[in-house]
């Protein structure tokens, strides 16, 4: 059985706009054939959150990246899929390669 991957949307409290972001992200997944777990969480539980990637805004990311080991992807627009496609996409290919290796 393949591991399902698993993607933290991250806002400040992790309520408004990490949900926004959730749902756009699980579009862009839908619309990919990809399948993943996709949550939310606020900026101080997001490095204690197990999870293979993280979609974050532009504000928050250098914070979360010194303190997580996965990627951070930096959105500036949480309603725009085509920055979610752009930014988000080719890093949620390169982790769903790495499980198969």
């Amino acid at each position: 059985m393949s591991k399902k991957l698993k993607i933290l949307a991250v806002c400040g409290f992790g309520v408004g706009s990490s949900m926004i972001l959730k749902m756009k992200i699980e579009e862009v997944l839908k619309q990919n054939n990809i399948k993943a777990d996709v949550f939310t969480a606020d900026v101080g539980s997001a490095s204690s959150t197990p999870c293979d990637i993280i979609f974050t805004s532009k504000e928050l990311e250098k914070n979360i990246r010194s303190k997580v080991n996965v990627p951070v992807v930096a959105i500036k627009n949480f309603i725009d899929k085509v920055e979610i496609v752009e930014n988000g996409l080719p890093v949620v290919r390169d982790v769903l390669n790495s499980f198969k290796e």
